[in-house]
């Protein structure tokens, strides 16, 4: 009860806090691949915004990401509070409290969501409201604690950027955008589960049930495997629509058998097992930081090869 006490006890806010409230690093994931399908519909299209409507546009996408986060851990901060990982966050560590955390979640969203519909068009705003919903309510106050398949069907959420990004410029979403979703859509679970399986001690703790939480290590490495089975595949698809051309298609390529490597080694390691030893976590970690270098380079290639106009696509396909 001390420790609890002591570990909420109140501190002055910073700036670092609020911006960690809003969680930065999914916030530069979320920009950076909104941008990637701005760019790639603008010369998919031949349609041009504005150039400060595009950058009113992509804040808009980092508000919003940013107002998700912030719901999130206001949800959240109970077990983030128990979790050795979360503990510091904003909220458990006494810094922001909980109803400034909603507050400022809740205004950004209208925020993120008015500035989109005045740079670009109502569809793209719509697009931004339901995922931050998505993310906020389906996922957070939904999903992650009433179901293993949590990260897979909540993992729409943070598939939308690209769609968003394509609906701003055209103001529609054509099968291209909807290509650059699947790709995260089924990049999110081999993703999370290599994370999960280093902290599913800790969601077992809250009783949040991740899927080595419920159906355990082994079978969560399967399912890593079977996704990325399934992930290197659609990373292609932008090859034969002509969104991909030679950079891209090689970019995907070799690093999608990367991705299927680490996929491989982990099934037959014993990662997130109790009898685990330091190679098996360390293969984990590294598949984690993998995919996060994977997911970046593959919507880099499409941003490269679309603004630097390199972009050739592959013909006969």
């Amino acid at each position: 009860m001390t420790e609890l006490a002591a570990s909420t006890q109140k501190r002055y806010a910073t700036a670092v806090d609020y911006l960690n409230l809003m969680k930065p690093r999914i916030m530069m994931l979320v920009v950076f691949t909104g941008l990637a399908g701005l760019v790639a519909a603008s010369s998919m299209t031949g349609v041009h915004m504005h150039p400060l409507m595009a950058a009113i546009a992509t804040l808009a996408v980092a508000l919003g990401s940013g107002a998700a986060g912030a719901i999130n851990m206001w949800y959240d901060s109970d077990i983030d509070a128990v979790m050795v990982r979360t503990s510091t966050r904003p909220i458990p560590s006494g810094a922001v409290p909980r109803e400034e955390a909603l507050a400022l979640g809740l205004i950004m969203s209208g925020v993120s969501v008015m500035l989109m519909w005045l740079a670009s068009n109502w569809l793209a705003a719509a697009l931004l409201a339901f995922s931050i919903f998505y993310y906020g309510v389906i996922y957070t106050m939904w999903l992650k604690r009433a179901t293993p398949q949590n990260i897979v069907i909540g993992g729409g959420a943070g598939a939308f950027p690209p769609v968003i990004g394509w609906a701003a410029v055209t103001g529609n979403v054509p099968l291209d955008a909807w290509i650059l979703f699947a790709i995260i859509f089924f990049w999110t679970p081999p993703h999370f589960w290599s994370l999960s399986l280093l902290a599913h001690k800790e969601y077992a703790k809250v009783s949040v049930p991740m899927l080595p939480v419920t159906h355990g290590t082994k079978a969560t490495r399967t399912q890593i495997l079977l996704y990325t089975l399934l992930l290197v595949p659609v990373s292609l698809l932008p090859l034969a629509t002509g969104l991909g051309g030679w950079i891209y298609g090689a970019v995907a390529v070799g690093l999608g058998g990367v991705f299927l490597a680490y996929a491989v080694r982990l099934v037959r390691s014993t990662a997130g097992d109790p009898d685990a030893q330091g190679a098996g976590i360390k293969l984990a970690k590294s598949a984690f930081m993998f995919s996060i270098l994977y997911l970046f380079a593959l919507f880099g290639a499409v941003m490269l090869e679309h603004a630097a106009r390199l972009h050739f696509p592959l013909t006969g396909l």
